[in-house]
């Protein structure tokens, strides 16, 4: 029962700090319609930062298998294209679509799928910790928490980058991370069982990740050609890999 309290506290702790993309609530409209573009490349920085160099080394390392790895990777990037083209076919085929929905890119939905799967991967091993000692899961869930705060924050601006007014990227968000929550609950349940498939989800996950920063957000910054927004995309984008990489330095 303690570990099944202490998994379930820290898991919730991690899912509500995806609320630290509030911050948008106290900016001009303005002001984030400059910052948004800036935040979607700190997003593209952090996914691929993520999948390079967290969840690829991360996923060698368990199955010390370098080809079922990079097959996952692929196997992650082909599903997240089929994905996507489920999610426009059925976006083109709305019968009666509100004028929100029409608003709300694909792009959306695609980030939304990726962050619930990279959640509920973190649930796991937050919880596979907590089975192994207190001391382990707590360093786990501080070292989640910080690998979190920016790819939530470009995540948000992704969001409303996509059509989303802020309140609704928000809160879609904060669902999205409770997904963390339910991977937690599915290890406690089943244990070493899943323990061994997750292992896989990982490059599956980081497939998704290079997938969405290099097909559908990276595109996206094209949109901007003048110089000194070019500059800025490539500073924020080597901001969110250099976060990245200081992550993993401290993990």
């Amino acid at each position: 029962m303690t570990i099944w309290i202490y998994s379930l506290s820290s898991s919730l702790l991690v899912s509500i700090v995806a609320l630290v993309g509030g911050f948008a609530l106290f900016i001009k409209t303005t002001t984030l319609q400059r910052l948004v573009p800036l935040l979607v490349s700190l997003s593209v920085g952090v996914l691929l930062g993520d999948a390079f160099l967290h969840l690829l080394p991360d996923a060698i390392q368990r199955t010390q298998n370098l080809l079922a790895v990079m097959l996952s990777v692929l196997g992650g990037i082909f599903l997240f294209f089929l994905l996507e083209k489920v999610i426009r076919w059925r976006h083109q085929h709305e019968i009666y679509p509100s004028q929100e929905t029409r608003e709300i890119r694909p792009l959306a939905r695609m980030n939304l799928i990726g962050d619930a799967m990279h959640n509920f991967i973190d649930g796991t091993l937050i919880a596979g910790s907590f089975m192994v000692s207190p001391a382990a899961g707590v360093a786990t869930t501080i070292a989640v928490i910080v690998h979190e705060i920016p790819q939530e924050i470009g995540d948000v601006g992704t969001l409303i980058y996509s059509g989303m007014s802020v309140k609704k990227a928000i809160w879609y968000n904060f669902l999205c991370a409770l997904s963390c929550v339910a991977g937690a609950v599915a290890m406690l349940l089943l244990g070493t069982w899943l323990d061994g498939g997750v292992v896989y989800l990982l490059p599956v996950a980081a497939g998704g990740f290079i997938y969405i920063a290099a097909c559908d957000l990276i595109p996206e910054l094209h949109r901007q050609p003048a110089f000194r927004h070019n500059l800025a995309q490539g500073v924020f984008i080597g901001a969110g890999i250099a976060a990245m990489l200081l992550i993993v330095w401290f993990e």
